[in-house]
């Protein structure tokens, strides 16, 4: 998904997340949560800094609409992505079962929508930003921003942000032997070549 510019999103009630999505791998969706425990319960936008990624929120009525962006894509694009995905969840659920759905519970119904604003978001930078930027000269845009993610979480240690830098240590092991078995198999070669087809030790 374009170069990872959006890498994850959610909507949540309160600190329920009612849907989430994301194509990578990594300890951002466990920041993302424990964000989301310590945001204000008002009406407003926040943004937080990590390891060259955003954490950027927007909380409106009681739901929480996230998503996490690299930094190097800017604002316009994270703001555009919450603002239409909020929308949609709107006039979807408006009044509806979202006010009483479980956590994770329409996954199945509004995941394809999130990743579907999301492509479409950053397919279409350049028109969101000249479109956002405009739209912010008309109606303020007021972000509370941005503290990093260690001072939101009260934590001292540095947190780095891990996305599809898993590694499958299955893999990596057998990788190890088949290269051990290929360096064993040379070096028997090599010494049966040095011994003339003898046993050394006679």
């Amino acid at each position: 998904m374009g170069q990872q510019s959006l890498i994850y999103s959610f909507v949540a009630r309160g600190t329920v997340i009612l849907s989430e999505y994301t194509d990578f791998t990594g300890n951002f969706t466990k920041i993302a949560h424990q964000c989301l425990q310590k945001l204000p319960a008002t009406n407003n936008k926040f943004a937080y800094n990590c390891d060259g990624h955003t954490f950027n929120y927007l909380v409106e009525d009681g739901f929480t609409y996230c998503v996490v962006a690299v930094e190097s894509i800017g604002r316009q694009v994270p703001i555009a992505f919450l603002e239409r995905i909020k929308d949609d969840f709107t006039k979807k659920y408006g009044g509806g079962k979202a006010a009483t759905a479980a956590a994770n519970s329409l996954n199945q119904e509004f995941g394809p929508k999130l990743k579907e604003q999301m492509q479409y978001c950053v397919d279409h930078q350049e028109a969101i930003s000249k479109l956002t930027k405009v739209k912010a000269q008309i109606t303020e845009l007021t972000w509370v921003m941005t503290e990093t993610i260690d001072k939101i979480l009260d934590r001292e240690e540095k947190i780095d942000i891990l996305v599809d830098k898993t590694v499958d240590l299955r893999s990596l092991a057998q990788e190890f032997r088949e290269n051990s078995d290929q360096m064993r198999r040379k070096m028997w070669w090599k010494n049966m070549k040095i011994c003339g087809g003898f046993n050394c030790a006679n």
